[in-house]
């Protein structure tokens, strides 16, 4: 009995500080008013789309609708508050997938900038501190409190499957908001769902995202799920832009046939509008279940087989700055880093980042 008392009173005064939170005044913040990273295009539909409003009917129409989702977009700012609030809504109801979770899907996740002597491990400039998680298509949420006295910067990013149809962060009254300082050009990541962040819990687990972080970059995640197969027009938009780094990972959504024709137009489209831009191709992921399924490892090493081989034709023309990322450690050699044996748990992302992490700091010179 004296355990459940405990118990009681310990709910009741959580209850309580969470009450005196939500009751606190709050000054909201439109995130469009400070750093907003991840969209390549300024022209814009809706605010938090990923591809021009030119784009429409030009390129595949499932392209387009993917493109409003938000993945990738995030908003950097500083501020001495000692709580943030969340507010957003979305453009969808449908906050989940049978195997990804709404806080994935549909919700916003928080980081802050460490200071350089709290870094675990050295030099891990970006940590954790809170999700908002979603309950329905209009949201208000804590994200953190308790935070420590002095100027901080944040990232927050939006969700991975959802749009966003607005995004406000909220302060303390007293408290400053402002602009964090522009970083780098981006790393422009082109791909299929696993690179739009199927399946991740949270919203910074997306592999761009988690490499975004190692090397302290923006990145703009062009990851279409199920469409991420080169197709010209949408090879063009690529090209309008001038980013640090392409990475293509575009062959879980290809056949063979499909990688051998799309390839090296894709490099010559990008080489032509980018001379010197670092170019990285990324070959599948090695299927979970392929250790022990022939017909699954088939599945993915006939890709990769063209992939490569049209990696060899390019470098023997005298195509320059490529860079060949194989496909089968990225996700390790345990079966353990996927929800499908395709689309990737946070520990599958995990594990891309640290793969391709190295690999871009080499060709950026970080």
């Amino acid at each position: 009995m004296q355990g459940l008392t405990v118990i009681l009173a310990t709910v009741l005064v959580a209850l309580v500080a969470d009450d005196a939170l939500a009751q606190q005044a709050k000054v909201w913040t439109d995130v469009r008013t400070l750093t907003v990273e991840g969209q390549g295009w300024t022209e814009t539909a809706s605010p938090f789309d990923r591809l021009p409003a030119k784009a429409k009917g030009v390129i595949p129409d499932a392209v387009w609708s993917l493109g409003t989702n938000s993945a990738g977009i995030a908003v950097r700012f500083v501020t001495d508050a000692s709580t943030i609030w969340g507010r957003w809504a979305l453009r969808s109801s449908g906050l989940a997938m049978t195997h990804m979770p709404a806080t994935g899907m549909s919700g916003l996740d928080l980081y802050v900038r460490m200071p350089v002597d709290q870094q675990k491990p050295p030099g891990q400039v970006w940590h954790w501190v809170g999700v908002g998680r979603p309950e329905q298509q209009t949201n208000e949420v804590a994200l953190v409190s308790g935070i420590p006295a002095g100027e901080h910067e944040f990232i927050l990013y939006l969700p991975l499957y959802n749009g966003a149809a607005s995004v406000e962060i909220g302060v303390p009254e007293g408290a400053s908001l402002g602009k964090a300082p522009e970083r780098a050009k981006p790393i422009v990541f082109y791909g299929t769902s696993i690179t739009q962040g199927g399946c991740a819990s949270r919203p910074g687990m997306a592999y761009p995202a988690i490499v975004g972080r190692m090397l302290d970059r923006p990145t703009i995640n062009l990851g279409f799920s199920g469409n991420g197969q080169m197709h010209p027009p949408v090879v063009d938009l690529l090209a309008e832009l001038d980013p640090a780094a392409y990475v293509i990972d575009c062959c879980p959504n290809m056949s063979p046939d499909l990688v051998t024709e799309r390839t090296a137009p894709l490099v010559h489209r990008l080489r032509a509008a980018h001379p010197d831009t670092p170019i990285v191709l990324v070959e599948n992921i090695e299927y979970q279940a392929s250790a022990f399924l022939p017909g699954t490892r088939n599945g993915y090493w006939t890709k990769n087989a063209a992939f490569r081989g049209q990696y060899n034709a390019l470098v023997a023309e005298g195509v320059t700055g490529l860079t060949y990322v194989p496909g089968d450690p990225l996700f390790g050699d345990d079966g353990e880093a996927t929800v499908d044996g395709t689309h990737a748990t946070d520990l599958g992302f995990l594990r891309m980042a640290q793969a391709l992490a190295p690999v871009l700091a080499a060709v950026l010179g970080d």
